[in-house]
């Protein structure tokens, strides 16, 4: 007589909800680029058709796909497959980034030493493979944070997330100039009230004149230098009081 072991009393097969089966099935049609970016998603009713499954099982597999980020459902439109970038998939980080960070203060320092470390392997490739036209950018930028000065503190600090982040483009790296995009947003996005700016707008606009120059003179370890004092002072203003809670 048969009889079975102990193993494999365990090995009991699950039914799988439909909707998560369809979900497997246009993953597959995007893998296999059987639907590209930008194309429209099949119709409800084809995919109905081509799946043998009701509506709602449909409905539920392209909710999920909007909310990985691979589609956009758009009402009154057919949902459209989207280009999937690096950016677009840090982008999906953001919400987890900000459960990471509210949970224990500490973690906030590992973020400012990771994009210390970051930010400095970014300009030194920078100083090293700058052009004339990304110098002139950057000056650019700097002119334009000056323009700011004595208004509202948050424009004035986009642009200095946008003069960072052109820093990282020069690298022409799409994962770098990514992952420099998410952390300074997670910085901001979510320790504004955190950030103490106040009075040193003009000491950091000095910094990134010098940034800029030693970019401008291709000297890679004097800009490393430079970019480490300017980081070591601004990422001070990111900082949890004495006893404070990290926002909620």
């Amino acid at each position: 007589m048969f009889q079975l072991d102990s193993g494999q009393e365990g090995e009991k097969i699950v039914r799988r909800k439909l909707s998560d089966q369809v979900l497997d099935k246009l993953r597959h049609m995007i893998r296999s680029r059987e639907l590209r970016a930008g194309d429209y998603m099949p119709s409800e009713r084809a995919l109905m058709e081509r799946f043998g499954v009701g509506r709602p099982a449909v409905r539920e597999a392209l909710q999920s796909l909007h909310n990985a980020g691979l589609i956009t459902i758009s009402h009154g439109e057919r949902s459209r497959v989207n280009e999937i970038t690096a950016g677009t998939v840090l982008d999906q980080t953001d919400e987890i980034a900000r459960l990471l960070l509210n949970a224990v203060p500490s973690n906030l320092e590992h973020l400012k030493q990771a994009r210390r470390m970051f930010e400095l392997g970014i300009v030194r490739v920078a100083a090293e493979n700058a052009t004339d036209a990304d110098v002139a950018e950057l000056r650019e930028l700097v002119q334009r944070q000056r323009s700011l000065l004595g208004g509202d503190p948050v424009p004035f600090i986009e642009v200095d997330m946008a003069f960072h982040t052109r820093i990282a483009d020069i690298v022409a790296n799409p994962i770098i100039s990514a992952v420099s995009v998410a952390m300074l947003r997670w910085l901001f996005q979510y320790h504004t009230s955190l950030l103490h700016w106040s009075n040193n707008e003009e000491i950091t606009l000095t910094e990134h004149d010098c940034i800029v120059d030693v970019i401008a003179a291709h000297d890679p370890d004097k800009a490393v230098e430079t970019m480490r004092g300017h980081l070591n002072r601004s990422l001070d203003f990111y900082s949890f009081g004495d006893g404070e809670a990290p926002p909620r």
